[in-house]
């Protein structure tokens, strides 16, 4: 039976990898991104039952009247999946404006916080599903002039460690460490080096499998994608 999968950044890279392989496979994918005309495609490319919003996820208000809006249609999600982020352009943090860092703390952090908050009390109130909250390997170890995205990270481990000893029983959440993958995120911090890297869509062949088999003995388990 198909699953209701919500995405956030599904307008591209991974986010937009993942929309085609859980859609082509029989579920239902709700997702959303900033850029319009990304959205409009993704209308095009995935009509309806899909549904596709363009959305800030740093804006909290925005986030609940599309939560509401999902779960009025669809119902509770069965996956929530938190893609959304910024990478930082390679600085030595001294040298990272403060406007920059402050966008990845809104989007990084906040977006995903908002995200929970909206969605997942209608999830907990029916005791069922997953919440994925994408990491890195820069959550889980460090490098020299990606420190604000490392921060970023990091925080995301933390919070859904905890997420996961408040959920009910049956839930479940997990930091899900992608693995290096050729974006234009890898690219903006890895320029020379990204392309020996699988692209998202060789990627999410993997990814979406692994996702739809997390369950319960997962909740608060840090997972990679291997």
């Amino acid at each position: 039976m198909g699953k209701v999968i919500v995405i956030t950044g599904a307008t591209r890279g991974l986010g937009r990898a993942l929309v085609e392989a859980f859609a082509t496979t029989g579920h239902t994918v709700v997702g959303c991104g900033r850029s319009e005309g990304h959205v409009r495609a993704l209308r095009t490319d995935f009509p309806a039952p899909h549904h596709f919003t363009a959305l800030d996820v740093t804006d909290a208000n925005a986030v609940s009247e599309w939560a509401n809006a999902v779960i009025d249609l669809h119902g509770p999600p069965d996956i929530v999946v938190n893609n959304a982020a910024l990478m930082n352009t390679p600085a030595p943090l001294w040298d990272v404006p403060t406007d920059e860092f402050s966008a990845m703390i809104d989007v990084n952090i906040k977006g995903v916080f908002h995200v929970i908050r909206a969605f997942v009390p209608a999830m907990a109130a029916r005791k069922q599903g997953v919440i994925v909250n994408l990491s890195s390997g820069w959550g889980r170890s460090t490098a020299p002039e990606v420190a604000p995205y490392c921060a970023t990270k990091y925080a995301i481990e933390g919070l859904t460690a905890a997420l996961a000893q408040e959920l009910p029983a049956g839930m479940v959440a997990a930091a899900l460490n992608p693995g290096i993958i050729d974006t234009d995120m890898l690219r903006q911090a890895w320029a020379d080096g990204a392309s020996r890297y699988p692209k998202p869509d060789e990627w999410a062949k993997r990814a979406a499998p692994f996702i739809l088999n997390i369950g319960p003995r997962d909740n608060g388990r840090p997972l990679s994608v291997s």
